[in-house]
């Protein structure tokens, strides 16, 4: 890698060109992209319970709150709404709303209050109990 530095910089120190300079642009733009990017030491541990969770009550309040009516939610019977995102495989997902890291206190604070995670969401906060949150949360985490 060094040696590919070296000599992108031995070709920008020649006489101006149109080529130096869009191998300068291309050289600053993907240092500006890599600056950007959040490296892991390790693999994300996907969460697999919840304390204070029941996953089977999980599945009853998302039903009661009428979560389905803009979600897709595996094991439970709804409209084919694609309003928000399809709920599966959750336990695998890096972010809850896009936004924050994938934790059991992130998620259940989403389930309860959204817009205090994004501003721009557009999921509406709907009066979900810390309980209940909790009891979706399992719910979510538990699914294949």
């Amino acid at each position: 890698m060094q040696q590919i530095i070296q000599r992108m910089m031995q070709r920008l120190l020649q006489p101006s060109s149109r080529r130096a300079y869009l191998l300068a642009l291309v050289m600053l733009t993907s240092l500006g992209l890599l600056s950007g990017c959040a490296w892991e030491s390790e693999p994300r541990t996907p969460v697999t319970s919840v304390p204070g969770g029941d996953p089977r009550e999980g599945r009853a309040a998302l039903v009661r709150y009428g979560c389905v009516a803009c979600h897709v939610v595996p094991g439970i019977e709804g409209p084919e709404s694609h309003v928000g995102p399809p709920l599966e495989d959750f336990a695998q997902r890096s972010f809850v709303g896009g936004v924050a890291p994938n934790t059991t206190d992130n998620l259940i604070l989403w389930i309860q209050s959204p817009q205090a995670i994004s501003e721009l969401s557009a999921m509406p906060p709907v009066g979900v109990s810390e309980q209940d949150a909790r009891h979706i949360a399992a719910y979510l985490y538990s699914m294949d």
